[in-house]
Formats: structure tokens, C-alpha cells, sequence
């Protein structure tokens, strides 16, 4: 089986692109917009296209390809330089996405793996009412909006044209490599900074890189995966405070929480203007994983505690 990669060189798709070329009886192709990919693995090939909008061509890289997994993606941007983040979203994300289905109809794919986000189901749940995956979508970013728009393109194209769509709406994905708030976390606590983040309540979903990994491979050809939209963490959710103990713990570095009520934080948060930060410390979201382990038989390979001590131990090497 012949298997195109896109957004080889990202976070997750470095990751998958590992599990490929490391499985028997698939042939695997990496896209690639810039340089040349570090380290490729000697069984994969690459293959240079231009951007990724409505205009790109794919024909060589869809050459005697079977399935498609698409990780490339304009990302969620925490400050926004574009005058219009909604149609620069639209132009990678939904035009771009659309365009290399239709191509893939086109070439004889026979299933299109898509990695979408939980942004489309929204930005937070009340504590302990997990989001479906079948639940109406509530996207509340361009970023989600644009996610959403692809994901419908993406069914109708399906319904068209008989090739399998799979759907794959990750939470917070973090492992070695990792950036953003959860790196951001781990330079506080090594560094012994005191955080006022010792009294919150929350539950949040989380996403090993590893999990993730594993999940879209079996997505690959698993039968019932076939046009289908699939929630995924690692089946434990976790307060702000827990994880900062564990990621604490894995650093070698106990973490200073003072107890200060959420409450407070939250209306500071309101004064300073930084009401998504305080979301994201202080809410929650969750997801129900149940349809995913149901049709798929599928269930988290790695723990929590291993998959935060290898994104701690990743981060402890180089920093040396």
C-alpha cells in the first residue's frame, strides 16, 4: 500500500512519518513545501509541491497512492498578524485541503485520512460533560471555523465520490518536541517560579504524540473507520494543578503552587485582557473517547505519567 504524507516535517506528522516507514508492506511518500526533510528515513521518498492552497498541483505526489494522511495545515495562531484570519485560514485549510481531495478522487485514492482539531466542537465543556463526537459542531475561531468547513467539504466529497474520509479531532497533543503553553509550563517549573495554579478544578483532555501516532495508523485501513469523525485523548483527564505535580514530578523539579482559587485568576485574566489563557488554565474540556475504542478496538498505549516524562526528558536533554 502507497501512502502520501503531508505536513511530514510538523509536529505530529514527524511522528507518523516515523510509524511508516517503520511498517511492513507500506510504501510511503512525505510532501514537502521547503528544504529537503532532515533525516529522512531511507524507505520513504519525498516530493516538493507549492503551498497548499486551491491552486496547488499534486498529481506526482498522488502517483499510485492508496491513502492519504493530511496533517498540513495553516496552525492556530495565538496573535494573528493577518487582516483577515478567517480567509487566510479558508485558503489553507479548506481550499487547499478540498483541492488535494478532489485530486485524490481523481488519482483513485481510496481513503483520505484528515487530522482536524476539537476546536470544531468548541472551546471548553462544563466539568464532566465531554464532548461527542458526533455532537453538533460549535467552532468559536476562525482557525475552528475553518477546520469545520473542511470537514464538511471533505463528507460531501466522500458522498460524491465513494472514497473513504476519516476524521481525527486531537485535544491538546504534547510529547517530546512539544511547544506553546505546555513547553511554556516545563520552563516554569524548571526554572522554580512560583505558580499561582495550586487550587484549580478543571479537567482537560490531553492528547499524547505517541497515541495520536498509533490511533491515525490504524486509521489507515481499519474497515470501520471508513467516514467516520473520531475524538481522541489518552482516557484521563486532568486538572492544571495535577498536571503541573506530574510534570513537576518528571522534571526532577517540584512544582511551587500556591493556592490561589480560580476565581481570582480568572478575573485577573479579565483585567489583563488574557481571557483565553485564563481558559485554557482554568476550564475545562473534555472529550468522550468511547466511539473511537468502541469501533476501532482502540485504547491509549501510553500512560500519562510516560508519555509527560518523555516530553520532560526531550526537553531536560536540551536544555544541557
Amino acid at each position: 500500500m502507497r501512502v502520501l504524507l503531508t505536513g511530514a516535517t510538523g509536529f505530529v506528522g514527524r511522528a507518523v512519518l516515523e510509524r511508516l516507514a517503520a511498517s511492513e508492506g507500506l510504501e510511503s511518500v512525505a510532501s514537502l513545501r521547503g528544504p529537503a526533510l532532515p533525516d529522512c528515513p531511507p524507505n520513504v521518498s519525498t516530493v516538493h509541491v507549492n503551498g497548499l492552497d486551491a491552486e496547488t498541483d499534486w498529481s506526482s505526489a498522488l502517483d499510485q497512492v492508496q491513502v492519504v494522511i493530511h496533517c498540513a495545515a495553516r496552525a492556530h495562531v495565538m496573535q494573528d498578524t493577518e487582516a483577515d484570519p478567517l480567509a487566510a485560514f479558508r485558503k489553507v485549510n479548506v481550499e487547499g485541503t478540498l483541492n488535494l481531495a478532489r485530486q485524490a478522487v481523481r488519482q483513485g485514492v481510496r481513503r483520505f485520512v484528515f487530522i482536524s482539531s476539537i476546536k470544531v466542537n468548541g472551546e471548553g465543556t462544563p466539568l464532566n460533560q465531554p464532548y461527542a463526537a458526533d455532537a453538533p459542531p460549535a467552532p468559536m475561531d476562525p482557525y475552528g471555523v475553518s477546520k469545520m468547513e473542511a470537514e464538511q467539504g471533505l463528507r460531501q466529497i466522500a458522498r460524491d465520490s465513494g472514497m473513504d474520509v476519516v476524521i481525527i479531532r486531537p485535544v491538546l497533543v504534547y510529547g517530546p518536541g512539544v511547544r506553546a503553553n505546555f513547553l511554556n509550563m516545563m520552563r516554569w517549573l524548571d526554572k522554580g517560579i512560583p505558580l499561582p495554579l495550586g487550587a484549580i478544578h478543571n479537567r482537560r483532555s490531553m492528547v499524547a504524540l505517541d497515541n495520536l501516532a498509533d490511533l491515525i495508523m490504524i486509521c489507515i485501513d481499519h474497515p470501520a473507520a471508513a467516514n467516520q469523525t473520531f475524538l481522541i485523548s489518552d482516557g484521563v483527564d486532568l486538572s492544571t494543578t495535577q498536571l503541573l505535580a506530574r510534570m513537576g514530578q518528571a522534571l526532577g523539579k517540584p512544582a511551587w503552587l500556591l493556592p490561589v482559587p480560580s476565581r481570582w485568576l480568572e478575573w485577573g485574566a479579565q483585567l489583563l485582557g488574557q481571557q483565553a489563557l485564563s481558559q485554557r488554565l482554568c476550564g475545562s474540556l473534555q472529550v468522550d473517547i468511547s466511539k473511537t475504542r468502541q469501533l476501532l478496538g482502540w485504547t491509549p498505549a501510553l500512560n500519562v505519567d510516560a508519555a509527560v516524562a518523555l516530553a520532560a526528558n526531550h526537553y531536560k536533554a536540551r536544555q544541557r
